[in-house]
């Protein structure tokens, strides 16, 4: 999938991003995964005080969680990286 579609996906259908497509999205944007401890994946991002979670539910990503990434990225006005 194209990077900027998998972002519009996000932004009109947090819910039905797949777990995988939520931790490579927020790679896209610069978020490194730090940890994981059980189900969930912490990312973090230098410069941003906030953390991320995700939460692998049956190859889903939960909705909020999207969200909240796409809250950090209007927030801060996080550009999407190149590869």
């Amino acid at each position: 999938m194209k990077r900027s579609t998998l972002y519009e996906k996000a932004r009109q259908h947090p819910g039905s991003l797949r777990f995988q497509e939520a931790c490579h999205l927020a790679e896209q944007f610069g978020f490194v995964l730090k940890r994981v401890r059980g189900s969930h994946h912490i990312y973090e991002r230098p410069g941003i005080p906030e953390l991320l979670n995700f939460q692998n539910v049956k190859g889903k990503a939960k909705a909020y969680q999207v969200r909240q990434l796409l809250e950090l990225i209007d927030r801060y006005g996080l550009p999407m990286e190149e590869d």
